[in-house]
């Protein structure tokens, strides 16, 4: 293949896959512009359209759909063996792409990124902070830091620090004002500020635990936010109680401008895992991004 076969093959791919000129640019470090025509040699070149265009969208066509269908898996081959080519040669090297839930990679992803560049500079980090729960597979992340509930059975899970403890949380004003539940039903008769996985429509049932099993609560939301730190804020400005990590609580906590509730109907479950799939030849890239993350748990 041609050097400017490969360059086209490889912008067509990028605007088949973002359904955009302009991101396709960006993924690529080209303008869109120079996107835009590789695409047209590359269609002018086949005698075939691959795409409809708008000034608002782009789409692909039936042609554009079966080029993208066979030569995708054709250019991951090559990528995967430039890949192993380096790692045969001792040099980690290629983008490690990684998701992570907020908190967890505050925690266990940024400690570590200054120190892997440093001594991988050939691997490239795109790092993604996302509540929203999606296949990270499916979504072409290497590595995914997440808690157990929402990890596939199919997918590899090593644990990342210990185990965590939802509890509820409200300011001293709320609780003057109206008083503190004495059980988690009690919740039900007070101002709740609750919060739901990005992407989903209901808000996420706050979860206790007592006489030997779990039991949920979807108490009254007077709020409803798709952000964990937005609703610690709103309990601490005393406009409800909210349901939350107690790590990410304790610094609130201990100035005085949150108080915990329910702790006796509170119980430990496991943390955060690191998964990644099954591979029979991991590139070396992503093992040592892997063994970066483990190593650094604190």
């Amino acid at each position: 293949m041609r050097s400017a076969d490969f360059a086209r093959i490889r912008t067509f791919l990028a605007v088949a896959e973002t359904l955009s000129f302009s991101k396709a640019a960006d993924e690529l470090g080209i303008t869109s512009s120079a996107a835009s025509q590789t695409v047209r040699a590359l269609e002018a070149d086949l005698r075939q359209q691959l795409f409809q265009r708008t000034t608002r969208t782009v789409a692909l066509t039936e042609a554009g759909a079966a080029l993208r269908d066979r030569m995708r898996p054709a250019v991951a081959e090559m990528e995967m063996a430039l890949v192993q080519s380096r790692d045969a040669a001792g040099r980690p090297a290629g983008t490690v792409r990684i998701v992570s839930f907020r908190s967890a990679g505050e925690k266990f992803i940024l400690p570590v990124l200054a120190d892997l560049r440093r001594n991988y500079p050939e691997v490239q980090l795109d790092v993604t902070f996302d509540d929203e729960v999606t296949d990270p597979v499916a979504g072409g992340f290497d590595i995914a830091v997440r808690i157990g509930e929402v990890i596939s059975q199919d997918m590899i899970a090593v644990p990342l620090g210990g185990e965590l403890r939802q509890i509820a949380v409200a300011s001293p004003d709320y609780i003057a004002r109206h008083g503190t539940p004495e059980t988690p039903r009690d919740l039900l008769s007070h101002d709740c500020v609750c919060w739901r996985w990005p992407g989903q429509q209901h808000p996420f049932p706050w979860e206790f635990y007592e006489d030997g099993r779990w039991f949920s609560i979807s108490p009254p939301a007077g709020i409803v936010v798709n952000d964990r730190r937005a609703a610690l804020q709103l309990a601490t400005d005393g406009l409800g109680i909210t349901f939350c990590i107690e790590d990410t609580a304790n610094d609130l906590v201990h100035a005085g401008k949150l108080v915990p509730l329910l702790l006796e109907w509170s119980r430990p479950f496991p943390g955060f895992f690191l998964s990644y799939s099954h591979q029979r030849h991991m590139p070396a890239a992503t093992r040592v991004v892997i063994d970066a993350i483990r190593a650094g748990c604190p």
